[in-house]
């Protein structure tokens, strides 16, 4: 048993809380940009034609589940998600630009690099099982 007495924490060990600190704060404020780009996301989707937020909603419902690293967020008035602040994938509805076809897209964050050529951008028209497999394909190799 020791007789010495505490003289309460150590550097290291008021350092460390002070670096924990830090990250509650940002994990707080990550949570509510994260709560913010979600809400903002939603009233863009209410928005939309029933078609239109039927594949946007599914959209963000895949991410969210597969690739739970990017957050939700607009883009350009449209949904999109997010890391580290870079749009990973989006989504433009047909009536954006008053165009015949969604797109589901994605950006220079996407690490979907395949040889000299491969495509950035997909037509959506419908939520198949097929469809969805797709995806959640790219979404995983979007977010290595």
């Amino acid at each position: 048993m020791s007789t010495k007495k505490s003289a309460g924490f150590s550097a290291e060990e008021k350092a460390a809380m002070a670096e924990r600190a830090r990250e509650l704060k940002a994990e707080a404020k990550n949570s509510q940009l994260r709560a913010d780009g979600e809400k903002d996301l939603f009233a863009k989707v209410a928005a939309m034609s029933p078609d239109e937020a039927a594949i946007a909603t599914r959209l963000h419902e895949l991410v969210t589940t597969h690739a739970p690293i990017l957050a939700p967020k607009t883009w350009y008035g449209m949904p999109a998600w997010v890391r580290d602040g870079k749009v990973v994938c989006f989504f433009q509805a047909a009536s954006k630009f008053a165009s015949r076809i969604n797109t589901f897209g994605f950006q220079d964050a996407a690490t979907l690099d395949d040889g000299p050529m491969w495509p950035t951008s997909y037509a959506l028209q419908a939520m198949t099982p097929a469809v969805e497999a797709q995806i959640v394909a790219l979404l995983k190799k979007s977010t290595k």
